[in-house]
């Protein structure tokens, strides 16, 4: 895990996101939710990073099968990170308009 880049960011940006809700006292309901997704997110990067890894073992030279293979593990991750914006806003942006 010390060599994935991306792990370390989602880490970095979750404890950020949590933090902020604690001290903006968003209700613990909306902080289980942003738990769950930052959890998501964390999750598919895991499942992308063994993905590649089996596909780099199993097949090392180029294969379209195994790009494709690749490149779906890694769509996976940026759909869980889209949504994660996406319910970072719904819970956010309005304690900003208040």
């Amino acid at each position: 895990m010390h060599t994935q880049r991306n792990i370390w960011i989602h880490i970095f940006i979750g404890m950020t996101v949590l933090a902020a809700a604690l001290w903006m006292e968003v209700p613990p309901s909306e902080v289980m939710i942003l738990i769950l997704t930052i959890s998501l997110v964390m999750v598919s990067e895991m499942l992308n990073t063994a993905i590649e890894e089996v596909v780099n073992m199993v097949k090392p030279q180029h294969h379209p099968l195994a790009a494709l293979a690749k490149n779906v593990a890694a769509g996976a991750v940026l759909v869980a990170a889209i949504g994660a914006v996406l319910i970072g806003v719904l819970i956010f942006v309005p304690r900003f308009l208040i």
